[in-house]
């Protein structure tokens, strides 16, 4: 093909804003196109009574991903964002009273584990020995590397041979250490990724591994601003960025991606499309027109897709520098609520919780003396659980602000000054998230690598894709890999 020249990137998400920052620098004239005012995706920013709030992720991890997106320009993270320290990573609570912080401080950390049992320490090191393995193998052989035939799954089957990574993780962590909690301590990661710690691959001990390595750290002024300081870099370099203006069509000509048309009627063409949307809109909706497009949506409408999320939003009057940025409320079942979710679609009357504290972070996320929190409750997406979610959700963000308060927040309701909710329903309104999943394809062996969404499309060769829907699969140090990968095929074509 003749050097590609421009290139369209539809939607601002993390990954799409990350592979638009790589061609921009590499000369390639890149305009995104994102239907929301704002750019961020999954990251849905938003401001009630003087708090502000993300709807998505809440932290960020492998910070060297992002800062390497600043220096293909010789730029400086610092110049347009802060990224604040987060310690403890997480605090781990269980009805039981029994309370865990994760964190890089390794003495730290065998102090927790000789509360909980001390035989299980020399298991944990272990464990950590493990993690490091699949860290080194997933970032050289696996991370930021495109599975686009089956001659990458072949190179990829004796690295999973030799991690045994048909094993579950909360298996894997079962054979290191005896203590229960301990156990869920280090398979919830696979949460993270939208997994099932059940059943999703032991490989994913590698994101504890890279909290340890990495830190866990959080942008001044919310996970917002990261994604609005990423829309500022792209620009900076020369990049359009189409804001409020949604594409409706990718347009081709035989087996060629030809440009991009919008709601608005605005039209371009261009040597090269990726899509940063949902995998299964991106070929319904946008190549509904075609052949392929009908085809790939229906083949990946049959795939198993990770639950979806509900999230609220609270604000409350007094600051609690008891409670960390982070803390994960377990229920009294573990396996048996995530068979709830991934199987079975019932919405338990126990739940497991994320809460995030940004303010304690960040104190200009909240009115002085006042503090913002965010619950975050993985729940079956719309195809197992098909309920009225617009009907259902406000009884159900209180029954959540209840679990919070008989936990962890005594006289919750006393203090209540704003809430807000996000359901099911709104993430697939809102970004076309298939039957509303807050992951995308849910992350199995099965699913995995070559197996997920390719980075450039079977049948159309200029059609490439980044995001959640591909490998590595979601969560954003993931989805920042993708965008490397979709980045090196997209680039091997413009220097033919």
């Amino acid at each position: 093909m003749d050097r590609m020249k421009r290139a369209a990137v539809i939607g601002a998400g993390f990954g799409g804003l990350a592979l638009a920052i790589r061609l921009q620098a590499a000369g390639i004239a890149t305009t995104v196109i994102e239907a929301r005012d704002r750019p961020g995706g999954m990251v849905r920013g938003s401001a009630r009574q003087g708090f502000s709030f993300d709807d998505g992720p809440a932290t960020l991890t492998d910070p060297q991903a992002i800062h390497a997106l600043w220096a293909l320009s010789g730029h400086d993270l610092a110049r347009d964002v802060e990224l604040l320290p987060v310690t403890p990573f997480s605090r781990l609570m269980w009805p039981d009273g029994t309370r865990f912080d994760l964190s890089d401080d390794d003495p730290a950390m065998i102090r927790e584990i000789g509360a909980l049992r001390p035989e299980d320490a020399g298991g944990y090191r272990r464990f950590l020995g493990y993690a490091a393995a699949v860290s080194r193998d997933v970032r050289d052989g696996l991370g930021p590397h495109a599975f686009d035939d089956r001659a990458g799954l072949a190179r990829a089957a004796a690295l999973l041979a030799r991690h045994q990574a048909w094993r579950p993780l909360h298996a894997l962590a079962s054979r290191f250490v005896r203590d229960e909690h301990l156990r869920e301590a280090l398979s919830i990661q696979a949460l993270q990724a939208g997994g099932n710690p059940m059943t999703a691959s032991a490989l994913y001990a590698w994101l504890h591994k890279l909290e340890r390595d990495g830190g866990v750290w959080f942008p001044r002024g919310g996970m917002q601003a990261l994604a609005l300081a990423m829309a500022r870099l792209f620009e900076r370099l020369g990049g359009t960025l189409m804001l409020g203006d949604a594409a409706v069509e990718i347009e081709t000509r035989g087996d060629c991606a030809t440009g991009v048309r919008t709601a608005s009627g605005w039209q371009a063409d261009f040597d090269a499309v990726a899509s940063n949307a949902d995998v299964v809109a991106s070929y319904a909706r946008l190549l509904g027109h075609t052949h392929r497009g009908r085809k790939a949506a229906d083949r990946l409408a049959r795939r198993r897709f990770a639950p979806s999320a509900f999230v609220v939003h609270f604000g409350i009057e007094g600051i609690w520098p008891g409670i960390p940025h982070h803390s994960i409320l377990f229920g009294p079942r573990y396996a048996g609520l995530f068979r709830d979710i991934y199987e079975h679609g019932v919405l338990s009357a126990d739940a497991l919780i994320h809460l995030y504290h940004p303010s304690v972070t960040d104190p200009g996320l909240a009115l002085e003396g006042m503090s913002s929190f965010t619950a975050l409750v993985p729940v079956p997406h719309l195809g197992k659980l098909p309920i009225d979610w617009d009907g259902e959700g406000e009884a159900y963000a209180t029954r959540i602000l209840d679990h919070v308060e008989s936990r962890l927040i005594h006289g919750l309701r006393d203090r209540l000054v704003t809430r807000a909710h996000v359901t099911p329903a709104d993430l697939g309104r809102d970004v076309s998230a298939h039957l509303g999943s807050a992951w995308s394809l849910e992350p199995r062996l099965s699913q995995s690598g070559w197996l997920r969404v390719h980075h450039r499309d079977d049948a159309i060769p200029n059609l490439y894709f980044v995001g959640a829907g591909t490998h590595p699969g979601a969560g954003i140090p993931a989805v920042i890999a993708s965008a490397q990968a979709t980045a090196q095929l997209m680039l091997e074509e413009s220097h033919p």
